[in-house]
């Protein structure tokens, strides 16, 4: 098995995000292999960059993926972030940009390409 994927960990953990918008930092970082605070500060660098939107909910938090944001790589700026994980999940919510309402919809673990999460 390769050492490396083609995609980095901050695309891993926005597709455990599109797949489940309440999703544990603990579970995060168990299904990725990486820490809990390795977790949390990719969370923090989405956030701070305007590509996740975090909100409290009781104790947990939830997320939502602002799919309307553009790539930050100055190549692919004419795609969007929605487009980019509506291909690699196999979600099509790119008309309404609820990708996270798309992935609530589905059955648990439907979410074809969705490593880890």
């Amino acid at each position: 098995m390769a050492s490396w994927t083609f995609l980095t960990v901050h695309a891993r953990v926005l597709l455990c995000v599109a797949h489940d918008p309440g999703v544990r930092l603990r579970d995060i970082a168990a299904s990725l292999d990486i820490t809990e605070r390795g977790a949390f500060g990719i969370i923090t660098d989405l956030v701070e960059a305007g590509y996740v939107i975090k909100q409290k909910d009781g104790r947990r938090n939830r997320y939502r993926i602002q799919t309307h944001l553009p790539l930050p790589e100055p190549t692919a700026r004419e795609r969007t972030v929605g487009e980019v994980l509506a291909l690699l999940t196999g979600v099509d919510a790119i008309a309404t940009g609820d990708l996270n309402g798309a992935a609530r919809d589905e059955q648990p673990g439907s979410l074809s390409g969705s490593p880890g999460c």
